[in-house]
C-alpha cells in the first residue's frame, strides 16, 4: 500500500515491550490470591428459597427517611453496582443518606425450573416489598429496579401501586422491539421452547456468549490485547478482575421465566402494549402515577435508549424525570459519572420526594 512503511527496529521494539508487559502480567497475576468484591457490609434480613434480602450498613445519618429497595435483573449478580470500594454506586448512596435494601435472586438450580415471571414478581418480589416496608415501618418504599429489574419494577408497581411511594428505573427497557436494538434482534431468532426443553435452565454461560456476540471485537479481539495494559499493577490487576470475575459469575436462568420474558417482552413487546399477563393479572402500564425518575446510557448497546425513552409517554405519572448519562450499559454504575452524576441525581431526587 502507497505510503505505508513498515519499520523492521520499530515492530522489534513494540513487541519486546508487550513481552516484557505479558511478563509482568504474570507477576502481578501470581501475587494475588483473591478477588473481593461486594464488600459493604450488609446484614441479612430475610431470606425465601434462594432468595435473600440483604440491608445494607449506613454510618452515615439517614436524609430520605422512606427505604430503597434495589431490584436487580436475573442475569450477572447485583454486586456490580458494589464491585470494589471506588466504584461503588451502593457505597456513594449510602454516603448521601438513603436506606438502601437489595434483593439477591440466587443461583436457581434444577429444582427452580420452573419459576416464572408469576413466582419472581407476585411471589419473591412482592414478599421483599413486604418486609421492606415491615422492617422499615413505612407503608410504602421507593422501588430502584436496574435492567430487567426495571422491568420487573414497573410490572411490580403496576399491579401494587399502593406499595411504592417512589420508582427509579436505571438502563430499563420498555420498548423491547427498537430497530437499533442488537440484543433484540438476536432474541427474536431464538427458539424458546427448544432452549428450554432442551436445557431445562438456561446456562449463564450461554447468555455470557450471546451477549460478547454483540460485540465481538470490542468484547474480545481489543480487551484481549489491552489486558496487559490493565494487569501493569496489584491495584489495577484487581479492578479488571472483580469485573471479570462478575462478567464471569452468571447464575443460571430459571427455564420458565427465562421462556415467558423472552417470549412476552422480546418477542410480542406486550409490556409496550399493555398486554403483559403476570399470574392471572393484567399489567397496564398506565396503573403507574408515582414519581418516576428514568436514567439510560447514552451508549448503551444493551438497553438503547430507544429502548427507554418511550417510557415517559406510557405511564399515568406527573413527575417524571429522565436522565441521561454519558456511559454504557456498565458504565452508567462502575464509571466516574456514576459517582458524580447518577448516584446524586438519584439521592438528591428520592430526598426531594421523600
Amino acid at each position: 500500500m502507497k505510503g505505508f512503511n513498515l519499520d523492521p527496529a520499530r515492530i522489534l521494539d513494540e513487541l519486546g515491550e508487550f513481552n516484557r508487559k505479558l511478563i509482568d502480567s504474570c507477576d502481578t497475576l501470581a501475587d494475588i490470591d483473591e478477588i473481593d468484591v461486594g464488600q459493604t457490609p450488609a446484614d441479612l434480613v430475610y431470606r425465601e428459597d434462594k432468595v435473600q434480602l440483604l440491608r445494607y450498613r449506613s454510618q452515615t445519618a439517614t436524609a430520605c427517611h422512606t427505604p430503597v429497595l434495589i431490584c436487580y435483573a436475573l442475569v450477572n449478580r447485583p454486586y456490580v453496582i458494589d464491585l470494589e470500594p471506588e466504584r461503588s454506586l451502593v457505597r456513594e448512596l449510602l454516603s448521601l443518606g438513603l436506606d438502601l435494601y437489595l434483593i439477591d435472586w440466587g443461583y436457581p438450580d434444577a429444582a427452580d425450573r420452573f419459576l416464572d415471571l408469576d413466582d419472581y414478581i407476585n411471589g419473591y418480589l412482592d414478599n421483599c416489598v413486604d418486609q421492606v416496608r415491615r422492617h422499615s415501618g413505612r407503608d410504602r418504599i421507593n422501588l430502584l429496579g436496574i435492567c430487567q429489574g426495571g422491568t420487573f419494577s414497573l410490572c411490580y408497581t403496576a399491579l401494587n401501586p399502593q406499595k411504592i411511594r417512589s420508582l427509579i428505573t436505571l438502563v430499563t427497557p420498555v420498548d423491547f422491539k427498537t430497530a437499533d436494538n442488537r440484543l433484540s434482534h438476536l432474541a427474536q431468532q431464538v427458539d424458546t421452547d427448544l432452549a428450554v426443553d432442551t436445557y431445562g435452565n438456561i446456562p449463564g454461560q450461554v447468555l455470557n456468549e450471546c451477549y460478547r456476540s454483540l460485540m465481538p471485537m470490542r468484547l474480545g479481539i481489543q480487551k484481549h490485547l489491552a489486558m496487559s495494559e490493565q494487569l501493569g499493577s496489584r491495584e489495577q490487576a484487581l479492578s479488571f478482575l472483580r469485573m471479570e470475575k462478575w462478567i464471569h459469575d452468571s447464575p443460571d436462568q430459571a427455564g420458565e421465566a427465562f421462556r415467558q420474558f423472552i417470549r412476552d417482552c422480546f418477542q410480542q413487546n406486550r409490556l409496550l402494549h399493555n398486554e403483559m399477563i403476570i399470574g392471572e393479572r393484567p399489567v397496564d402500564l398506565r396503573a403507574i402515577d408515582q414519581p418516576l425518575l428514568n436514567i439510560y446510557g447514552r451508549y448503551d448497546h444493551l438497553v438503547p435508549p430507544s429502548a427507554s425513552i418511550p417510557l415517559e409517554a406510557l405511564t399515568s405519572s406527573r413527575d417524571y424525570e429522565a436522565l441521561c448519562v454519558p456511559a454504557g450499559h456498565i458504565g452508567v454504575f462502575v464509571s466516574r459519572r456514576a459517582r458524580t452524576l447518577v448516584a446524586p441525581r438519584i439521592a438528591s431526587w428520592l430526598i426531594e420526594h421523600d
